[in-house]
């Protein structure tokens, strides 16, 4: 269903050492080994660090972050729904000493960009040349109005992956028939745009083979959705009267939750619903404002060369929390910024210059089992801002959902492999 093409999938697929960037690994100092400490091991925070470690062990590099397993976002609708189990979602560290830098359980709780050093949960203290912060995102407890994090407990938002994974699995199996889902999807930026619709399919999925007379609602407080009108064909071919979306002008927006009536409030009224999924807006992690990387728009600006912050020099910023437009907040565009950022640091450390390259991003949705969509995207580095590539137009047919269903876990597969080891 997606528009694909043979050498996309190949790039997009076989993340290799050898695909978007190439390191001269002669060209680091011997002597005088320069620091580099990166914050936050998601996929952004992984590569980065990853790649920085294959430079010979020329640079010190050194990644602080707390958990151990990692649980990854993508792919977590399908444990949501039973697809697969949770072990498919849960990233081992133990590999990170053979990537040529240290890892560090521990968290950072704070950042002296004077005397270049980041203070640690355990008491520690990590010195730095280079700062990398990947902080990933925060929820913002009240928005909408009556949603903390005891009603998540309630209302599960499973935006983050892990213990609210399975709490949201846990009340979709607890569902009866003739049940009622609804799902509240925020307006402005958010973690993987695609994600609330993609979990809208495959809850109705499970719902078809496993209840009857079942439905789904999607409030969103936009009015328009990436892919939609693919979701939409696809909902009225696979799950013919299940899904209905609801825009913001049709009164789709949330603005209030009530956890005890369990209910959503919307310009309509009161709506209620068997099982309440909210995503709540979103922000950086506290950390990034903490540090002051973060603008009064909310988000951290950086420049799309280095991604260094155009607020604090010699600190950059990548992932869900830098501003990166258009490039989505997901974890293909993270693991691509990761690898970025990661040659301009070399250069920078050495001296020698660098040409930004293409990056590359891709999204998979799952639409069932075996099927799912793609949306596909190349940047480059322009005129100091990010300019989205037209898509290659080399004849090749779309790639069958079946297709991009196999893509989709080859993707998976290489991303983790190329990023955590």
């Amino acid at each position: 269903m997606g528009v694909i093409s043979r050498r996309s999938v190949l790039a997009s697929a076989a993340v290799t050492l050898g695909g978007l960037l190439s390191f001269p690994t002669t060209s680091i100092r011997a002597a005088a080994r320069p620091r580099v400490v990166v914050i936050g091991g998601g996929f952004a925070g992984a590569s980065c660090a990853a790649y920085l470690g294959r430079l010979g062990r020329s640079i010190d590099v050194a990644l602080a972050d707390p958990d151990n397993p990692y649980i990854a976002c993508p792919m977590s609708n399908s444990v949501v729904t039973g697809l697969r189990d949770f072990d498919y979602i849960t990233v081992s560290r133990q590999r990170l000493s053979a990537a040529g830098f240290r890892y560090v359980k521990d968290t950072a709780v704070a950042v002296d960009t004077v005397s270049r050093s980041v203070r640690l949960g355990g008491g520690s203290t990590l010195f730095y040349d280079r700062l990398v912060v990947a902080p990933g995102i925060r929820l913002l407890w009240g928005k909408p109005e009556g949603y903390d994090e005891a009603a998540a407990q309630v209302m599960p938002h499973a935006w983050m992956a892990g213990s609210q994974t399975r709490l949201l699995a846990a009340r979709l199996r607890a569902l009866g028939d003739g049940s009622v889902v609804a799902i509240s999807v925020p307006a402005g930026p958010m973690r993987c745009p695609p994600g609330p619709f993609e979990r809208a399919t495959l809850i109705a999925a499970y719902l078809q083979r496993h209840r009857r007379r079942c439905k789904v609602l999607i409030f969103d407080g936009n009015n328009h959705f990436p892919r939609q009108e693919t979701f939409s064909e696809v909902w009225q071919t696979l799950y013919p009267g299940m899904i209905e979306w609801i825009s913001v002008v049709d009164g789709g927006a949330v603005t209030r939750v009530e956890p005890r009536s369990y209910s959503l409030y919307t310009a309509s009224g009161a709506q209620r619903a068997d099982l309440i999924n909210i995503i709540p807006v979103q922000a950086p992690a506290r950390l990034a404002v903490q540090v002051g990387l973060a603008s009064e728009h909310g988000w951290c600006p950086v420049n799309p060369a280095t991604f260094e912050s155009r607020l604090i020099p010699g600190v950059h910023v990548i992932g869900d929390a830098c501003i990166a437009d258009p490039m989505p907040k997901s974890g293909s565009a993270a693991h691509a910024q990761g690898k970025l950022c990661a040659l301009a640091i070399a250069a920078a450390l050495t001296g020698a210059g660098h040409e930004p390259p293409v990056l590359e991003s891709v999204c998979y949705s799952l639409l069932a089992r075996d099927q799912a969509l793609s949306i596909h995207g190349r940047f480059r580095v322009a005129a100091d801002t990010i300019q989205q590539l037209p898509a290659e137009a080399d004849g090749t047919r779309r790639a069958s959902a079946e297709q991009e269903a196999r893509n989709a876990s080859d993707w998976y597969r290489n991303i983790l492999r190329d990023s955590f080891g």
